[in-house]
């Protein structure tokens, strides 16, 4: 599980899809990993959700998760879909406990130091703090993180280019998610080229904040 997550944080940044069309699931990991960006979120809040996870699966050198997992038979799903990992936007106790249960990593979300010590002491070291920008930022994260040790942050939620750098030199932050490079109209116009080279310039950022990931 800890190397999962160390993957991950080699990385640095994990895209967030919302996909409508499973047919462009494979396409769009291979973009992905043109720009050098192996690694995808794909979350459950469509009808092609699962078949797109199931095909993304199968492309070789992807690292996926698969997102908005609020259910115990969600985590099922995640896994007997082929996800290796999982993350949730709030921390669900049942749901958080049964995927521990099950050996999958799982990443609940959080946003007050409450949540974050109740997370913690349920076993989860890794968490999502959802939604970022809405919530006070990277300003907001690095104070609420500071006091509470011991826990790696995945922000997420309304992250873009610009904003990157500032949650990147946040020491307690494992990776950044978002969606920019992967915005839906992008899929759905099936913008490779252009989806490919926003994953290029993300990744250029985080290796020149983070030179040894």
């Amino acid at each position: 599980m800890q190397n999962i997550f160390d993957k991950i944080g080699s990385i640095g940044l994990m895209p967030v899809i919302v996909i409508e069309d499973a047919e462009a699931a494979v396409p769009l990991a291979e973009a992905l990993i043109a720009g050098g960006l192996p690694l995808a979120e794909v979350t459950f809040r469509t009808a092609a959700a699962g078949k797109a996870i199931a095909a993304m699966a199968k492309v070789p050198g992807l690292l996926l998760g698969a997102g908005t997992v609020m259910k115990p038979e969600q985590v099922d799903q995640a896994m007997d879909l082929g996800a290796t990992f999982a993350l949730a936007p709030s921390f669900i106790p049942k749901t958080a406990e049964y995927a521990l249960k099950k050996g999958l990593p799982f990443v609940p979300g959080v946003l007050t130091p409450s949540e974050m010590g109740a997370a913690l002491e349920a076993g989860f070291s890794v968490q999502k703090f959802f939604p970022a920008e809405p919530a006070g930022g990277a300003p907001f994260l690095k104070a609420v993180s500071a006091p509470v040790r011991g826990i790696r942050f995945v922000p997420t939620g309304s992250i873009d280019l610009a904003k990157l750098p500032s949650y990147l030199q946040i020491s307690s932050v494992l990776a950044v998610g978002g969606s920019w490079m992967v915005a839906p109209q992008l899929i759905a116009n099936k913008n490779w080229k252009e989806i490919t080279r926003l994953a290029a310039e993300a990744v250029a950022v985080v290796q020149k904040i983070r030179p040894a990931a």
